[in-house]
Parts: C-alpha cells; structure tokens; sequence
C-alpha cells in the first residue's frame, strides 16, 4: 500500500507544480503558496474518493501524506519546534478548505472565487483558478482511484 500512497502523493505534488496556477498570484510563489494548492488538490481528493477507500485505508492515506508535508517543512531546515506548529497550522487549514469544498458543486461562481480568494493571494485571473479545480474535480469524478495509485500522471487541466 505504501508504493500506492507514494504514487498518489507524487501525483497530487506533480499537479500542484502547474505553472499556470502561480501566473496569478500577487507575489512570487513560495513554499506555503505551493503547500496550499496542493492541500487543494489533497481536498479535492478526498472529497471524490471518500466513498470509495475504507475509512481505515482513509485514514492511513491521510497520515501518509501529513507524514509527507512533515518531510518537506524538515527538509527546508526548520526545527522540531517550528515543525510542529507549522503541521499544526497547516492541519487546520486543510481541514479548512475541507469544509469551504465541501459543497463545491452547489456554490456559484462568486462563492467559488471567494472560497480560492480566502486561502490565495491572488492578483488577477481568480477565474483561471476556480476554472482549474472546476475540470480537476471534474477529472477525478470519471476517473477511478486507481489512475493515480499506478504512476506519475502526465495530467493537464
């Protein structure tokens, strides 16, 4: 199963890297820009194939890809302390942008651009965005869980 959460979680990383999803924001990109798009995605997620993975094997996803995130805020040198407040933070937040997606098909365009606003400095273009998550929620809704445990995707939205 690890193999499988590893391809998942590269997966998500390799959409977040979207270039054309930074083209938009008010600064340039920085860690916590790209941790924020990809918990997007993560929701998104989540939010498509909840019904379809036992809430145990949930679960165990949801602590693979936090233990991953951990990895990364290491790996860019902060310490043990520092680590823990920021998983913190940004655990709350995805639950956060959990509940704003929640009902995603049923907001309306202004609801949409506020809910990316809220999480996004973003200068211009917030349609190019909200448009993005429209077709990758639309990807994953005819695609089955186990075009992402295979392998990289080379996926364009």
């Amino acid at each position: 199963m690890t193999v499988e959460y590893l391809n998942i979680y590269n997966n998500l990383v390799k959409l977040t890297r979207n270039k054309k999803l930074y083209s938009v924001l008010k600064n340039d990109d920085t860690f916590s820009d790209r941790l924020i798009i990809l918990l997007f995605h993560f929701g998104f997620f989540l939010k498509i194939y909840k019904d379809v993975n036992s809430k145990s094997d949930s679960q165990n996803f949801f602590d693979f890809f936090i233990k991953q995130i951990e990895l990364s805020i290491r790996e860019i040198g902060y310490g043990d302390v520092s680590v823990n407040k920021k998983m913190k933070d940004y655990v709350n937040l995805f639950y956060s942008i959990l509940e704003n997606i929640e009902n995603w098909e049923n907001s309306n365009v202004e609801k949409k651009n506020q809910i990316i606003r809220n999480y996004l400095n973003i200068s211009r273009d917030i349609d190019l965005i909200v448009a993005y998550f429209e077709k990758y929620s639309a990807f994953l809704s005819k695609n089955t869980l186990k075009i992402f445990t295979k392998d990289i995707l080379d996926l364009k939205f």
